[in-house]
């Protein structure tokens, strides 16, 4: 599906500090994944009494678009350099992930 080298680029805060993030992936599946397990890990300590949490996809990207910065440098082998993605094309390509994770697309 997403197999380049790239790099995740994550910074948001929690309970008034800052956490970066700087992760280097082989595929940008992997990225995708670990801004949904951020995301998940964030409504694990807003609700640590909660078996069970649900969520839909837009309080997903509610909660990217609230971070503060998140970015994926993706390796272009034809220049060898990244190009930077920004917040909008994560929000696409996870959408794309989920809707092939519940066999609705190619």
């Amino acid at each position: 599906m997403y197999s380049y080298c790239c790099c995740s680029l994550i910074q948001y805060c929690l309970f008034n500090q800052v956490i970066d993030l700087k992760q280097e992936h082989i595929q940008i599946m992997k990225v995708l994944m670990n801004v949904w397990k951020i995301y998940e890990e964030h409504l694990k300590r807003r609700n640590p009494n909660t078996p069970t949490i649900t969520y839909d996809i837009s309080q997903l990207f509610d909660f990217v678009d609230q971070l503060t910065d998140l970015s994926c440098l993706v390796y272009q082998k034809s220049t060898n350099t990244y190009a930077p993605y920004n917040k909008d094309w994560i929000k696409e390509k996870i959408y794309v992930l989920l809707r092939r994770a519940a066999g609705h697309g190619k």
